[in-house]
């Protein structure tokens, strides 16, 4: 599907400068509404999105319904327009810049469509949904975010190409020459009642993680240094240029923990070690962390500046609005004041210039999740997953303990027993009784995760359940009990607990987190700490997603390709019939001093 750019938005391209763009703005007088009303002052204002993940059009394509959760947000790039056209008419469009800060092409089955159905990759393939609504809404830069990798390079490429703004990403760099991979950094040029130009650097960071959660995507390709040292690179270099305003979008959250440990030397969640350290910055789009940060601000330790951060909430839910006057002193624009706020995209419609432009694509989605591949004898859902050993999880272990076994059938592994681990992705999933389709299935497992298997010892199988158990809090056994408190621990999210079959067990909440696993035994007797087992295991945790011990150094015997998705898909085709009775088993339980919480 084709169109016109120019029917969305009117603006001219003054084409590359180097590494970065340089974009013309519009005349004086289209730029006078949102002049200061002081000859010595000019104000702009920069949007921004983040953790888009794939997100269109207000849908879900998992219930096959408009987007809606307990808060009433609503998702998607069509939202978006709205809130982006309204701000441009009242500050005037040479006086606005539009960016995102990553995690763009995977999320939903739209994007998962476009990516392996009737890839953007193929011979005369299709033009990306998300590329065809960010050009026609009109981005000016967006960062690269760790699960822009997720299809592997090729198609992030053929993506990029897409575009009609570039994917910037400083701390992104080729493996052998150890320049940058793409874009840096974007330069753009307002025009202002003045006749001073003001030159506005937008420069792009992702995370370093990469390397780990994409390694089989990567390695060998791309290496991921740190924000803060690419930043303080970088920024000096922007400012030599002569960049009045820097800007930093950071596919990196708040917070500098990172979930990866120790196994790479950088910060996953960086952006206020960056504003903190790295002078020169004005403002820092945040990503990553799916959080909603309106406006926080950080004082640079070296300038005494405070720099203004962001982080609009995920999925197309909010926009971040940074409004920023300057001031032209000793003949130069200098920053006078930055504030940010978030606006609600359940708080305007959808722009039908993007759902028209997107209705074929949407279409097309929504056919391929509905179709029927099986039949399921009792519904199973995910919302006691956290806390309790419900069937929904027990059917992901089971297929993927059985694919692993199929697989290493003749081997010297065969004989060996295999657990499996698995997290509950989402506490809304649901597989009714009755007719099974794709979505039912994808709605399960979200994300692109492959399957493996590695060799553990019953020990470090131990090791592993109890370093999960942390994800609870501790509950003393004669304290009140509230099922939707005890989880999520020091913001351990839910896809970081994992529940590991083939094995009992029971999680202790009232003891101390390392102190939690009772009653662990395998077929009846306790673990025994020498036995060795096959473990099938997701590929983000086999590289060190979420540090858990053991498994990201241990052998591994066997990989696959595919999506767990797409096994557990073609799974339920094969069987025909999801029967409960054949893979649900009460395996582990949460107890407090020996007694179930359940």
């Amino acid at each position: 599907m084709t169109f016109d750019r120019r029917t969305f938005l009117a603006r001219s391209a003054a084409g590359s400068a180097g590494v970065g763009l340089a974009l013309g703005g519009v005349s004086a007088a289209q730029a006078a509404p949102a002049a200061a009303s002081a000859a010595k002052r000019y104000s702009f204002t920069v949007m921004g999105t983040t953790d888009l993940h794939g997100n269109a059009v207000n849908w879900d394509y998992f219930t096959d319904a408009e987007y809606t959760d307990s808060a009433n947000n609503d998702v998607g790039l069509a939202k978006i327009s709205t809130l982006v056209n309204r701000i441009r008419e009242a500050k005037g469009p040479g006086n606005t810049l539009l960016i995102d800060a990553g995690d763009t092409i995977q999320g939903t089955q739209l994007s998962y469509y476009y990516a392996k159905i009737d890839p953007i990759t193929a011979e005369s393939g299709p033009v990306h949904p998300m590329a065809q609504a960010m050009n026609a809404i009109g981005y000016d830069a967006a960062a690269l975010g760790n699960h822009e990798f997720n299809y592997g390079i090729p198609l992030l490429r053929k993506f990029e190409e897409q575009c009609e703004f570039p994917l910037l990403g400083a701390n992104a760099l080729d493996a052998k020459t150890l320049k940058p991979a793409f874009a840096p950094y974007s330069m753009h040029v307002l025009r202002t009642p003045r006749g001073k130009d003001v030159k506005v650097a937008v420069l792009g960071l992702t995370n370093p993680g990469i390397a780990i959660w994409d390694k089989a995507n990567v390695q060998g390709k791309m290496v991921f240094p740190g924000l803060q040292e690419q930043a303080a690179y970088w920024v000096p270099r922007l400012r030599t240029m002569g960049a009045d305003v820097v800007i930093v979008s950071a596919h990196s959250g708040t917070d500098g923990k990172s979930s990866y440990g120790d196994q790479v030397p950088y910060t996953e969640n960086a952006a206020a070690l960056v504003a903190e350290q790295v002078p020169g910055i004005d403002a820092i789009l945040v990503g990553h962390a799916h959080q909603e940060i309106p406006e926080r601000r950080v004082v640079n330790k070296e300038t005494g500046r405070e720099v203004v951060l962001s982080e609009p909430l995920k999925w197309g839910q909010r926009l971040t609005v940074f409004d920023i006057e300057l001031e032209w002193e000793g003949g130069r624009w200098t920053v006078a004041h930055v504030g940010s706020s978030v606006l609600n995209s359940n708080t305007v419609a959808e722009d039908p210039a993007i759902t028209s432009l997107l209705a074929e694509e949407h279409a097309k989605t929504v056919a391929y999740v509905n179709q029927v591949i099986g039949t399921n004898d009792t519904e199973m859902r995910s919302v006691e997953a956290p806390w309790r050993d419900v069937p929904i999880i027990d059917l992901i272990n089971h297929i993927q303990a059985e694919t692993v076994r199929e697989a290493l059938a003749g081997t010297e592994y065969a004989s060996l027993p295999v657990l499996s681990q698995a997290a509950c992705f989402s506490r809304t999933a649901l597989i009714p009784a009755g007719e099974v389709t794709i979505r039912d299935v994808a709605g399960l497992y979200v994300f692109e995760n492959t399957l493996e298997a590695r060799i553990l010892t019953g020990a470090q199988i131990r090791d592993f359940i109890e370093f999960s158990a942390r994800y609870f809090v501790t509950t003393a056994a004669g304290a009140p009990l509230d099922l939707t408190k005890i989880t999520n621990a020091d913001g351990t999210p839910d896809y970081n607990y994992d529940v590991v079959s083939g094995v009992s067990y029971d999680v202790d909440i009232a003891q101390p987190a390392g102190s939690r696993i009772k009653n662990l035994t395998f077929q009846g007797a306790p673990l025994d700490d020498t036995a060795r087992f096959v473990f099938a295991v997701n590929n983000y945790r086999a590289a060190g997603g979420g540090n858990f011990p053991h498994v990201a150094g241990a052998q591994q015997v066997w990989a696959n390709s595919d999506e767990i998705r797409n096994t557990m898909i073609g799974w339920v085709k094969a069987k025909g019939a999801i029967v409960q009775s054949e893979f649900a088993a009460t395996e582990w339980r949460v107890t407090r001093d020996g007694t179930p919480i359940v």
